[in-house]
């Protein structure tokens, strides 16, 4: 049994999906795990991961759109706002998609579909660091 954890940054530009799908793929190439599983993790309340389209773009803006209209800024009954109007939201974004995937891995690989990426999901408005760690197990 292998298993070997490693952790990365992204720095993002504010709302939007960013893919790391290379990074995860780049820790699972070291682990040496030939069989097993990757865990993906992202270490924040305001960002989130999603398994995503990763050939045409559009599809990824239509579901930051739609994310925009299903939990909208603007809403007067979010209490929790010390942060900006963006704050709460943030947080609902979050709870509605995932803060971890896993993913097989096979022949030392992850068993991605053809047009799959993992993807951080930024929920705020301004840029920050987003830290992600990565677990693989196998053998």
């Amino acid at each position: 049994m292998i298993a070997e954890t490693g952790a990365f940054e992204v720095v993002t530009q504010g709302k939007g999906t960013y893919e790391i799908t290379h990074e995860v793929a780049e820790i699972v190439s070291g682990s040496g795990v030939s069989e097993g599983s990757v865990t993906v993790f992202v270490r924040h309340t305001s960002a989130s991961l999603v398994i995503m389209e990763n050939a045409d773009p559009s599809a990824r803006r239509d579901l930051e759109e739609f994310f925009e209209r299903l939990v909208p800024e603007d809403s007067d009954y979010f209490i929790h706002t010390m942060e900006g109007p963006d704050d709460m939201p943030s947080h609902i974004r979050m709870a509605l998609t995932r803060t971890s995937e896993v993913i097989p891995v096979a022949r030392g690989r992850m068993a991605l579909g053809t047009w799959q990426g993992i993807f951080l999901f930024e929920h705020r408005r301004a840029s920050h660091k987003r830290e992600i760690v990565v677990s693989v197990v196998g053998a």
